[in-house]
């Protein structure tokens, strides 16, 4: 079974889907694995490394993916390289699969059965491949660190013979793996740290990371199997705005991270909101390229509201790319161990299993999953 390992645009992605400790890990259990020359440039790693690992290198992508019985990669494959694809190969990475049904359907039609890293669940048997989870965690620390960057303050409250300077004041807005990681690292970092979250469940997550917990009476809320919050009704919206309009008011640093799994992100911050904010403040966006969380951010830019600069940075999980990279590398193979023959030394995709069933999009020519297959008019 050749496991071939294309090398990501580098004008958009920094990370690498497989570095070279995995590659060996995956030699080691028979794999026979090739990759892009290059594939590592971004991070510094050399073809060397990956040849040391037990990698052979392959300088003609077309070739390289059309040998491979599964394709590893991190982002979604495009459109022109489907056709080079081995017929009935093992496609793994990103998918989007909410808003690329063209791309699927294609995928479907070309016989390749493609595994969405995204739809992977979140489940206790599951979460050492779950892929959002180990990037969302990066991001949340990553934001925390931009955030710094940007501000005209110290986190911290510094004693000196000078004066006392005050802790920074950071509101967090969803605390989920993003929200929990930003809150323990602006806590490390000494700022003071409120958080918000719809679900009463992640009160206690809070509030072991010594961060204070504003609660908002909503009524009816909860998570959803995925474990992200329900979207809410306008009404509730309403309520958890005016209360977070006073946090954000008083906050030097605003982190938004409140996405609902396979929908637009909802508006949290307006720009009724922003405009009560002192200038200076930092709003950062991690829901960004989900269509936001903040009125008025911009995927791939820092705009300026009234004094207050919103960024809408792509990618946060990238600022800390060889991090991210042993993630996911790393999310790969405990996906491709968990399904590994070891007598055949091949990769078993279990149709019937609930890992498969939960990220499995396409497979035998056709949409199986059944939140993707098209609807009949």
């Amino acid at each position: 079974m050749i496991i071939s390992i294309p090398k990501e645009n580098s004008t958009v992605e920094e990370r690498v889907p497989m570095l070279p400790q995995t590659v060996e890990k995956l030699v080691k259990k028979g794999a026979s694995i090739s990759v892009e020359s290059g594939i590592g440039a971004t991070l510094g790693i050399t073809d060397d490394e990956y040849k040391k690992a037990g990698a052979a290198i392959v300088t003609d992508r077309k070739k390289l993916l059309a040998k491979g019985d599964i394709v590893l990669r991190l982002r979604k494959p495009e459109s022109k390289e489907l056709s080079l694809l081995k017929k009935g190969a093992i496609h793994i990475s990103y998918l989007d699969p909410f808003n690329e049904s063209k791309l699927i359907a294609e995928i479907a039609k070309k016989n390749i059965s493609a595994i969405s890293m995204e739809m992977i669940p979140r489940s206790t048997r599951a979460q050492k491949m779950d892929a959002l989870s180990s990037q969302a965690s990066l991001a949340g620390y990553a934001a925390v660190i931009v955030a710094a960057n940007h501000i005209q303050k110290i986190f911290p409250m510094m004693m000196t013979p000078a004066g006392t300077i005050q802790p920074s004041k950071v509101f967090i807005i969803g605390a989920g793996v993003a929200g929990l990681q930003a809150i323990a690292t602006a806590k490390r970092l000494g700022a003071k740290v409120d958080a918000f979250d719809t679900r009463p469940i992640a009160k206690a997550d809070v509030l072991s990371l010594g961060a204070k917990f504003v609660e908002v009476d909503l009524g009816e809320t909860g998570q959803t199997a995925q474990g992200y919050a329900k979207a809410l009704t306008e009404e509730q919206l309403k309520k958890q705005r005016d209360v977070m309009k006073q946090y954000c008011a008083a906050a030097d640093v605003v982190i938004t991270t409140a996405q609902v799994f396979g929908r637009k992100a909802p508006v949290i911050v307006t720009k009724e909101m922003v405009a009560a904010m002192k200038p200076g403040s930092v709003i950062v966006d991690l829901a960004v390229e989900t269509g936001g969380n903040v009125e008025g951010s911009v995927a791939g830019k820092t705009v300026v509201q009234n004094g207050v600069k919103i960024i809408g940075m792509k990618n946060m999980p990238a600022r800390v790319a060889m991090n991210a990279s042993l993630m996911y590398s790393n999310n790969l193979y405990n996906l491709l161990e968990e399904f590994w023959n070891k007598e055949t030394k091949q990769f078993d995709l279990k149709l019937d299993d609930e890992i498969i069933k939960s990220c499995l999009i396409t497979h035998g020519g056709n949409i199986v999953h059944t939140t993707f297959v098209p609807k009949k008019k």
